[in-house]
């Protein structure tokens, strides 16, 4: 049965890379690149509960916070251009 929902798993994992790869906009080849990362999340724990060892799920959870930051700073840079923070000299309550 884990087998069935590991090959379900990367059948659904080849298909978010190919819209990564196809995707018509960069936002939707960076929505794609967040659902393989959370993908891989699911695989890792789906193997560590059929190879019997439970420390995979804090790799898997090591791997969802990279993911997620990831994501966000790519979505970050692809909007505004820089990571960091660009604001005006003039803005008010600067001291």
């Amino acid at each position: 049965m884990f087998i069935t929902a590991a090959a379900a798993v990367l059948v659904t994992m080849a298909l978010a890379l190919f819209r990564s790869l196809k995707g018509p906009t960069v936002f939707d080849r960076i929505l794609a690149i967040n659902s393989f990362g959370t993908l891989t999340v699911i695989l890792i724990s789906v193997h560590g509960f059929m190879a019997g060892r439970p420390e995979f799920l804090d790799l898997a959870l090591v791997y969802a916070l990279i993911n997620f930051i990831g994501t966000i700073a790519v979505t970050k840079f692809v909007t505004y251009g820089a990571l960091e923070n660009t604001t005006d000299e003039n803005e008010p309550g600067d001291i």
